[in-house]
């Protein structure tokens, strides 16, 4: 249950309209105590600071207008802008990055700013009275020393609010265009791919997933979907509860529908109500998110690379970071633990069995999905070539600096029906220089 609560908050906080809808709720409190201070008496002490003019009726509700109609007018444009640089980035690096870009807490604060700034000088603006009106009660006339009503205090914070959103405003005109840059896209999935595989694979080590696995009664999907979350506490107390053990059949990321096993069921006495609680530790959506599925990361790197190195786009360079980044990322799987700790302390006891990780799964994932298209390109060929062997040779497993080396192997192979003449020399000629530095590391590690 607590992984589904923060799932949902997770998921909440990523739209679009979360941010705007909280600070236009705030604002709109905030307006509400403002004026309420200002009706009681409680800032009547601005009206004796002499470096602060105390506002005239006039002047104020010029001023929350201009505030009001500027702030809308810009929350427009801001919205405007952001459509215009997702539609771009959806359709340059691929729409899976799209919600990269709507998850992008600048462009949400920038829009909910603007939009929490108009409410409350709209909702101030109401409570101005000129000196010619008539009060609506005798509080309401002694709210103040002036003629009228104006709420000094509540005129102060829009003031504040109004310098805030010019510095948000700067802030964002810079942000949106850094944001949809080439290299720091890939900067902030490599980033992010790193964190969840640290978070993942919290041990260094060389071990990977057990290859022994329970088998038992399998309980199957009632409904198609992305498996976006498991509940691995909750699958942990149900299986505790009934005394049996499951064994997953599914990570998260794939895709299943009714018919398909989710996992298996040995052991105790699992009822009805076991398996319906069982199933409920799955959360099935209709999309892959990152959150528990460094593939769906993997994935997006390798995209944006095949996209570079597609003939329509043509651009090697790009592909050349990604390869960097993926390279980056497999040295974190290759000097780590691929076991997931999944009752906190690693016990051979454990009642729930995930599907196993291995090094050579994500190896291919990564390097091995991107290989046929780094193939047409001399560049981007001896780039990952050198990737490859950086990535080596700082691993001390001998068994996954072979899988690297095979991973090269297959590399020249397929430049070799796709290149000629020197372009090919020079991809052979790099991976001779890759496989002298692998015996030299294999010697001095040995």
């Amino acid at each position: 249950m607590k992984a589904e609560i923060l799932w949902a908050w997770r998921r909440l906080n990523a739209n679009y309209w979360f941010y705007p809808a909280l600070f236009a709720f705030l604002a709109l409190v905030l307006a509400l105590a403002c004026i309420y201070a200002d009706r009681t008496g409680w800032a009547e002490w601005l009206n004796d600071v002499t470096w602060l003019a105390p506002a005239r009726p006039n002047g104020a509700s010029t001023m929350l207008q201009v505030i009001a109609g500027s702030m809308i007018a810009v929350a427009s444009t801001v919205f405007s802008i952001t459509i215009v640089a997702v539609s771009y980035a959806s359709g340059t690096y691929g729409p899976r990055l799209l919600t990269n870009f709507m998850e992008d807490k600048g462009n949400q604060f920038s829009l909910a700013t603007f939009i929490g700034t108009f409410v409350f000088s709209l909702t101030v603006l109401r409570s101005v009275r000129a000196e010619d009106e008539q009060p609506a009660d005798a509080a309401d006339a002694a709210a103040t020393a002036l003629p009228g009503f104006v709420p000094q205090l509540s005129l102060l914070i829009a003031f504040v609010l109004m310098v805030i959103s010019v510095a948000v405003l700067v802030y964002f005109l810079n942000h949106v265009p850094s944001g949809i840059r080439i290299n720091k896209v890939i900067e902030g999935i490599g980033s992010r791919l790193m964190g969840a595989i640290r978070k993942t694979y919290p041990e260094l080590g060389n071990d990977d997933g057990p290859d022994d696995r329970r088998r038992g009664k399998p309980l199957l999907a009632k409904k198609p979907g992305y498996v976006q979350l498991i509940d691995f506490s909750d699958l942990e107390e149900v299986a505790n509860k009934h005394d049996c053990h499951v064994t997953l059949t599914v990570r998260t990321g794939d895709f299943v529908h009714s018919g398909l096993p989710l996992l298996e069921v040995s052991g105790g006495e699992c009822t009805d109500g076991c398996r319906d609680d069982l199933r409920a530790c799955f959360t099935l959506g209709f999309a892959r998110t990152p959150e528990q599925d460094p593939q769906f990361l993997i994935d997006e790197l390798v995209e944006i690379g095949l996209r570079a190195l597609s003939p329509g786009i043509n651009d090697p360079f790009t592909a050349v970071t990604s390869l960097h980044w993926l390279g980056a990322a497999t040295t974190e799987l290759g000097q780590r633990r691929l076991v997931k700790d999944i009752c906190g302390n690693d016990s051979e006891e454990c009642p729930v069995h995930p599907l196993p990780d291995d090094f050579r799964h994500y190896v291919h994932r990564g390097f091995g999905a991107i290989r046929s298209a780094v193939a047409t390109s001399p560049i981007a060929s001896k780039i990952m070539l050198s990737t490859l062997r950086d990535v080596a040779v700082t691993l001390d497993s001998t068994e996954r600096r072979e899988l690297l080396l095979g991973e090269a192997s297959l590399l020249r192979e397929q430049a070799r029906l796709s290149l000629t003449g020197p372009d090919l020399a020079e991809v052979e000629e790099k991976f001779d220089l890759l496989m002298t530095d692998f015996k030299q590391v294999r010697f001095t590690q040995d």
